[in-house]
């Protein structure tokens, strides 16, 4: 269960490196995350373990992410950003 002092830290973990990571994961996490499933909830939080320089070329298209879970993920997010 994600409860306020989860959700804060998830929210803190979204803040990357990155400026291209930071304008997809914060925006997804204040808008979209909620709307997830637990399971999908969950595996959002594990993706934000990987590496930045991973995520990025997941993100940008320079790499194919061989976890089909993760990938799965990346195109929900991808997704979400193009509405």
């Amino acid at each position: 269960m994600f409860d306020k002092k989860r959700v804060s830290r998830l929210k803190w973990a979204c803040r990357r490196g990155m400026l291209e990571l930071d304008v997809l994961f914060m925006p997804f996490v204040e808008e979209a995350f909620d709307e997830l499933s637990d399971e999908d909830k969950e595996l959002f939080e594990r993706l934000l373990t990987c590496d930045d320089p991973d995520l990025f070329a997941w993100f940008m298209g320079h790499a194919k992410c061989e976890d089909p879970e993760y990938a799965r993920m990346v195109n929900v997010i991808l997704d979400r950003v193009k509405v």
